[in-house]
């Protein structure tokens, strides 16, 4: 199961009380105050793990409290600190404030940590009241609350290139040619139903990652078909491959099918109209008719997008595209990233 977004509690651990205490020991008429301080609450943390690949885990467990730390104790005994939690999440979660919808952190890397709730601080004992004349304070602290926070987590993904188009369009089987992602395939639409990630692989110890996302129909930002929910899996993708099915037996046309997915992703984000895409004519092996095949191409042509035909049945046109992907991703600013 594919879980990309959860609400969750973190509860830090709170401060421990302050202690009332007297020394009383034989042959020492003047004890004075001896009551130790309280120990420290325990703090949460959240770490990114390359591990893990979905939220699935917090469906499950939502709440997350660190230890409270112990009361202090006579003879200036200090209570322990209350020990500290560290929950993974994946790396590309977005943290988010519940209340006020603040992006709190964006976890880019494994390894990534953020303190998201600070432990509570011990109260003082009475102890620490005592001065030359005020020799026998029965003053002492509560501890101090730990930090409670209800969070959302939104998780997406990280890949360099995001393939997209209509249901059916053959980006399940592209990504299972190209990589070793092994992706329901069938001929009915929305055999997709959550992301899909593939490693590409290229000589020189070169690769990028690409990522299936479930195809768009008209009216996804409405809610329509799977809607435009998993949409935020291709926000951090360097560049877009656009398929588009080129054979007949689509029943559409090819030029139509590209506006009305440009029209979905932009009623999701201007960013991602924006974003550098390769327009791919898929099925090429079943093209019956150039026609449709060329006013796909000058489509592209007069949108100044690069143009790729390809048939994943036979292999046609595959490791033109895989270099042009990779050619691309190498090329833009976060290319350091790329293995």
């Amino acid at each position: 199961m594919f879980i990309d977004e959860v609400r969750i509690l973190v509860k830090a651990g709170d401060g421990g009380n302050g202690c009332l205490a007297f020394r009383r020991e034989k042959y020492v008429p003047r004890g004075g105050p001896s009551g130790g301080d309280g120990g420290r609450g325990g703090d949460v943390t959240l770490v990114a793990t390359e591990h893990q690949n979905t939220l699935l885990q917090f469906r499950y467990n939502p709440e997350h409290k660190a230890e409270r730390g112990r009361h202090g104790e006579g003879s200036n005994k200090t209570g322990a600190d209350g020990r500290s939690i560290e929950v993974d999440v994946p790396v590309g979660t977005v943290l988010y404030d519940e209340a006020t919808g603040e992006i709190l952190h964006d976890f880019t890397h494994p390894g990534d940590r953020f303190l998201v709730a600070r432990g509570g601080r011990g109260g003082r004992g009475n102890a620490r009241f005592a001065t030359a004349t005020h020799q026998a304070p029965t003053e002492h602290e509560p501890g101090r609350a730990g930090e409670e926070k209800r969070l959302r987590l939104e998780l997406k993904l990280l890949a360099d290139v995001g393939l997209v188009g209509f249901p059916n369009a053959g980006k399940s089987t592209l990504i299972s040619r190209i990589s070793a992602a092994r992706p329901k395939i069938a001929d009915y639409p929305f055999t997709t139903l959550e992301p899909n990630l593939g490693v590409v692989e290229l000589p020189s110890y070169r690769s990028f990652v690409v990522a299936d996302i479930p195809g768009l129909i008209e009216g996804a930002h409405l809610g329509h078909g799977l809607g435009i929910q998993f949409l935020r899996h291709i926000e951090r993708t360097r560049l877009l491959a656009h398929l588009v099915d080129v054979s007949p037996a689509s029943g559409r046309d090819p030029v139509h099918d590209f506006d009305t997915v440009m029209t979905e992703l932009g009623s999701f984000s201007q960013e991602l109209v924006e974003k550098p895409m390769i327009v791919v004519a898929a099925k090429m092996d079943a093209a019956q008719d150039p026609e449709r095949v060329q006013a796909l191409r000058q489509h592209a042509a007069s949108l100044g997008l690069p143009y790729f035909e390809i048939s994943s049945a036979t292999g046609q046109g595959i490791e033109a595209l895989k270099y042009a992907m990779a050619d691309r991703v190498l090329a833009s600013p976060e290319a350091s990233a790329v293995l």
